[in-house]
């Protein structure tokens, strides 16, 4: 056994989304920190879509930006085309999307890596967790190498007993062409409770054997929206050969590429459905868990039997390869059947599939056996973060990393840890959500989610999260900077906007119309103020009292909050409660009373006694 002779604060186990953030993060706060992956050639590879944001995903990125991650940046940085959804829609749901250059993203992220101070990169498949009677104390991996560390960060991807489907045949890896981990026998010999979940890619084609006379043009927003607060960074590394896009003179300079539109018909239909016999899905062969909200084709063909077509999105993979990504047709169909089927749909009658698409099965951990922090209950510096956590997303991963990442390194500085609330932050929302209700499939983010979403936009993450962010050490004195001076802009617009007046009214109460708009103003009125000061200003003006009530149920939520469990309190003592009760607290183990209310069965009596229960003696109880 070889103990290696440098001892880390932090070790971050695998370096996909949700490690690169855990691992930036704790080397920011100024820890030393490992990252140990399985191949360093893979280093934020996007395993499936090749694409950032999205609906409620966007909110998240920009969150992780503003709290001084790396996600906005490196997509910016690398991508091929941005569009805002739903952008004729209210503000509370639009959402920015970004088509990356998958190569270029991944090449960037491990460049990020390597340059940042106190990262330290190592090849190794990790497959014990030392546990000493502090808690986490280091990792060994399969050559028999141990490595110390204060605190340790499981972010494992799909990778903890990873079985591949093409058809009848499956084979172990977490991703095709790549290995898997045997991880989840520690941590079924520490106590952890597993699962099973699985997740699915569709096929790749060749670009030059698609006929896009057949298929609809999608082209990307122009101009292009970053999605970091920060684009100015990129305007040094226009040098770099990682990086495709910069800015300059203020303006995000990006060469756009089309992405594609076709559609499913009745004769795919038909094929499908006659050959699930072959689908290890509709065969048994699968036993995880699938995601509702991102169906495979069989999946679609059967449960929405009355739709004779789906949409399918051809996207390209990156700006130097005749790789593309077939957007709505995930499957774990035989080869053989993947060919035949493709070849139904309009425009890829002759396509060439450079890469099959499959389905991956993994071991996951009921994310109820986390704290807030997302350190596990039952090993204390242990920290979970991604997919080991049953959610599915690069978004959701990375957002996970950094509160790992970021709280692993403030509990060994001695600081209080990041807690991010419903009210604060998507990423709140979702954590929330799986440490309190848990998940019973893979879990993504929806804006439906957040029943605060008109507050938590994606255009004003960096109001909400920058100052906190630098308050703990997570984002730089610029960064920080940069913040104020909006917060002060829009204060001084609001200022001339109660003050100036337009037409027959003041500036602020023709904003207030429901037919007003920004762009209606004269730009002589307009200069002196950015463009994202003044929108910021329009949705406050116009959705005022929808925000103002919010605002009061945050009140609410906060008060609820204020309110703290004992964190070694023993439910199964407290007398009065329900026995249902006393298991679902015990299983959850609620850090707040507000948390309490959101665990599913919990009545708002059970919520009544629990209250007196936690701040007056039990023997002052009737």
């Amino acid at each position: 056994m070889f103990v290696y002779p440098k001892k880390y604060d932090v070790i971050v186990i695998g370096a996909g989304h949700a490690g690169i953030e855990a691992a930036m993060a704790s080397a920011r706060l100024g820890c030393q920190t490992l990252m140990l992956t399985q191949n360093l050639d893979s280093v934020g590879q996007m395993s499936c879509n090749p694409a950032i944001g999205g609906q409620a995903k966007g909110q998240i990125v920009r969150e992780i930006d503003a709290l001084g991650g790396v996600m906005g940046l490196n997509t910016d940085a690398t991508s091929i085309q941005f569009r805002m959804l739903n952008a004729t829609k209210g503000p509370s749901v639009r959402s920015p999307r970004a088509q990356c250059d998958k190569k270029a993203y991944q090449f960037r992220a491990k460049a990020t890596l390597e340059r940042q101070e106190g990262l330290h990169l190592k090849q190794g498949n990790v497959v014990r967790i030392l546990v000493d009677e502090g808690g986490a104390c280091g990792v060994e991996t399969n050559l028999g190498m141990r490595l110390e560390g204060r605190a340790v960060v499981i972010t494992t991807g799909t990778f903890m007993r990873g079985l591949l489907h093409v058809g009848l045949q499956n084979q172990p890896g977490g991703r095709m062409g790549d290995n898997f981990s045997t991880l989840s026998d520690s941590l079924k010999e520490l106590g952890f409770q597993v699962g099973r979940f699985k997740t699915g890619t569709p096929c790749r084609l060749h670009g030059k054997t698609i006929d896009f006379r057949k298929c609809q043009r999608q082209d990307g927003d122009y101009p292009a929206l970053p999605f970091s607060y920060m684009p100015e960074e990129l305007a040094d590394e226009k040098h770099d050969i990682f990086s495709l896009n910069y800015w300059r003179d203020g303006v995000f300079h990006v060469e756009q590429l089309p992405c594609w539109i076709t559609h499913t018909n009745s004769q795919t239909h038909d094929f499908i459905r006659a050959n699930l016999d072959k689908s290890p899905l509709y065969a048994g062969k699968i036993e995880g868990v699938g995601p509702r909200y991102c169906p495979s084709i069989e999946d679609k063909v059967v449960k929405f039997s009355e739709k004779t077509s789906h949409q399918i999105f051809l996207e390209p993979e990156g700006r130097h390869t005749e790789e593309y990504y077939v957007n709505g047709v995930s499957t774990s169909l035989p080869m053989e059947v993947q060919y035949a089927f493709i070849r139904t749909i309009p425009g890829l009658e002759n396509a060439e599939i450079m890469r099959p698409g499959y389905a991956v099965e993994y071991d996951y951990c009921p994310p109820t056996q986390l704290n807030h922090s997302l350190e596990t209950q039952r090993v204390p510096s242990l920290y979970f973060a991604g997919q080991i956590n049953g959610t599915s997303g690069y978004e959701e991963a990375g957002a996970q990393g950094l509160v790992a990442g970021a709280n692993a390194a403030l509990k060994i500085l001695g600081k209080p840890p990041l807690h991010l609330s419903r009210a604060d932050a998507y990423i709140g929302v979702l954590i929330d959500d799986l440490v309190t209700k848990g998940t019973p499939e893979p879990y993504r983010m929806f804006t439906s989610r957040a029943e605060y979403r008109l507050v938590l936009r994606q255009d004003n993450a960096d109001f909400r999260l920058t100052p906190l962010a630098y308050a703990c050490g997570l984002a730089s004195a610029s960064r920080h900077e940069q913040t104020q001076r909006k917060i002060a802009d829009l204060a001084r617009l609001r200022s001339f906007a109660e003050s100036t007046r337009f037409g027959d009214v003041r500036l602020a109460q023709w904003l207030r119309r429901p037919e007003s708009s920004v762009a209606q103003i004269p730009e002589s009125l307009r200069n002196g103020f950015s463009a994202d000061c003044w929108e910021a200003l329009a949705i406050e003006i116009k959705y005022a009292g929808y925000i103002s009530r919010q605002n009061a149920a945050i009140g609410k939520l906060q008060a609820s909050e204020e309110k703290r469990i004992p964190p070694q309190l023993d439910f199964n003592t407290l007398p009065g409660l329900r026995a249902e009760t006393r298991q679902k607290l015990s299983l959850v183990r609620p850090e707040t009373l507000g948390q309490a209310a959101r665990i599913s069965g919990i009545t708002p009596a059970d919520l009544a006694l629990l209250s007196v229960l936690i701040t007056r003696p039990f023997s002052a109880v009737p």
